[in-house]
């Protein structure tokens, strides 16, 4: 059924380049994969077969909210539910020769982020402000009147929900593994890896973020402003099983499963 609504012959790629990781840093490389999951699309001649899959799981994830959201609107609850609506990554599709998520680029980092909440936001409202979600915590806190707890970062978004239109100084920060950043506002995206790398794009002129443009030294101060951004205190990693044990599954657990031939 959800495939039918998204027929092979109009399916389209989306838009990249062969040489798209040309200018990008070792780091963000290691990150892309591109002798992984594209080369072995590539190879099998269904990319746009794969791309008409992720198009039908996200129509059947839309009607499945749709039936959740039918179903507030006939209860007694309808007027008095705050909806935050999120996907914790946005997803490659053969851009800068990547597939899924596990990288700082735009189809990565940006995801959908949906607010309804009574008393503030108003049907059909577009908000262009770059935002992250260290502000779901803050936001509910004010939404639903209660205190927010001291230790609780991020900012509060309740002013973009009742007029979209605000000034906004705020950045939105992505991070993957231990200091690998990016850093977004309405023009820029600066993404600087543990090792110093560094890639900066100018989405008004750029959108698909082909063009790095951090080695250009006109935009050193550009680069330096976006940095601020960036945490200041990096958790560590989170600690692993031992080497060789698959995620998921401890070590000694595997052991003893290859102990018995398994």
């Amino acid at each position: 059924k959800y495939f039918d609504m998204f027929p092979l012959d109009t399916v389209q790629l989306p838009p990249h380049r062969e040489d798209d990781l040309d200018d990008v840093p070792a780091a963000g490389i290691r990150m892309a994969k591109p002798e992984g999951d594209h080369a072995a699309i590539l190879k099998s001649g269904r990319w746009k077969d794969a791309v008409q899959a992720y198009l039908a799981t996200i129509a059947f994830c839309d009607a499945q909210v749709g039936r959740l959201i039918d179903g507030l609107q006939k209860s007694a609850y309808r007027d008095n539910t705050i909806i935050c609506f999120w996907s914790d990554h946005g997803w490659h599709l053969g851009e800068k020769s990547h597939w899924r998520k596990f990288a700082l680029w735009e189809e990565a980092a940006r995801t959908v982020f949906i607010w309804s909440a009574p008393g503030a936001t108003k049907p059909g409202g577009i908000c262009e402000r770059p935002v992250d979600f260290m502000s779901i915590y803050p936001t509910l806190c004010d939404l639903a009147g209660m205190p927010r707890p001291a230790h609780v970062e991020g900012h509060n978004i309740r002013p973009l929900l009742e007029n979209p239109r605000t000034a906004w100084d705020h950045a939105a920060v992505t991070t993957f593994h231990k200091d690998n950043h990016s850093i977004r506002s309405e023009t820029w995206r600066y993404i600087r890896y543990a090792d110093g790398s560094e890639e900066l794009y100018n989405h008004d002129k750029d959108p698909y973020e082909w063009t790095n443009l951090a080695k250009d030294p006109q935009y050193t101060s550009v680069k330096a402003e976006l940095a601020k951004f960036a945490p200041k205190i990096n958790a560590p990693e989170r600690p692993s099983n031992a080497a060789g044990a698959k995620r998921g599954q401890p070590a000694e657990k595997k052991a003893k499963r290859k102990a018995a031939g398994r």
